[in-house]
């Protein structure tokens, strides 16, 4: 088994995550996987990673599928007996002003990669965070422009400091079945399932900081949820404003705390800063 420390990036042969990567190859003292559903697309990244002189290796990863995270958690456990750094970035956005699918199908769709395959990804890899590891799971300041277009009661209880993880699994599969019946906006929903699934993410990110704090006080696990910025992807676009490079800034500040940092922990940050949620 490696002693190496281990970093893992989900959704990274592009974009954002791919930024990620290449700034961890370059400042984490270890082992950086790219990730990606395809293989090919994977490899093919870790390529031009290495055409710039720089090393990352690659395993398979599509968080939509339990067996795909499973193996990466497997691989994980008997090859590094753990991880030190795990940045959830896979997810998927529809162009929601032009896109013309119906609402429901990209509540459905958005839903199950960025907050089910997100949680499922958290659910098996989270207990094999080593002492002082780090954990970011990029969300969106869409997140918090989405909660003010929520209800006051909805609001209340995605900002309660008690809710628990199945009753936020709850209320994100509530929405998904609201839009199918037609009546998110009268049960208190935004317009927007992007915002809604980011929602989910940074709660999600807040529920399991104060798991951390509960069940294993002792290991100085940082976990935050995070805005990247609006950023030229394939998913943005080429009007926004960042670079993926600068993009990648905050969840590498956050994936490379020092050791001794007790901070920031379960909070949302944008441009390395927290953010009242």
């Amino acid at each position: 088994m490696s002693s190496v420390p281990v970093a893992v990036v989900t959704g990274s042969n592009k974009g954002i995550g791919f930024a990620i990567v290449r700034a961890l190859c370059k400042q984490f003292p270890g082992d950086v996987y790219l990730t990606a559903r395809d293989p090919g697309r994977g490899q093919e990244a870790v390529s031009k990673l290495q055409e710039e002189g720089l090393r990352a290796l690659f395993h398979q990863l599509d968080i939509d599928d339990l067996q795909s995270i499973r193996a990466l958690r497997d691989f994980l456990k008997e090859k590094y007996g753990g991880l030190n750094v795990l940045v959830n970035n896979a997810g998927i956005a529809f162009k929601e002003v032009h896109d013309t699918t119906p609402f429901a199908v990209q509540a459905e769709v958005t839903l199950k990669t960025n907050f089910f395959g997100t949680r499922n990804v958290c659910t098996e890899l989270l207990p094999l965070v080593k002492p002082y590891g780090k954990v970011v799971n990029v969300s969106s300041m869409v997140s918090s422009s989405a909660l003010g277009g929520c209800s006051r009661e909805l609001q209340q209880k995605f900002r309660s400091d008690t809710i628990t993880e199945d009753e936020l699994v709850e209320l994100m599969t509530k929405f998904v079945e609201d839009t199918k019946k037609g009546v998110h906006e009268k049960e208190g929903w935004p317009n927007t399932a992007y915002g809604v699934s980011k929602i989910g993410v940074t709660v999600l990110s807040r529920i399991q900081a104060r798991m951390l704090n509960e069940k294993r006080k002792g290991d100085h696990i940082l976990l935050n949820a995070c805005c990247p910025g609006w950023v030229r992807t394939d998913m943005a676009g080429p009007k926004a404003t960042k670079s993926p490079d600068e993009g990648a800034e905050t969840p590498v500040y956050l994936a490379l705390l020092p050791s001794d940092a007790d901070g920031p922990h379960g909070q949302f940050l944008s441009n390395k800063t927290v953010r009242t949620w």
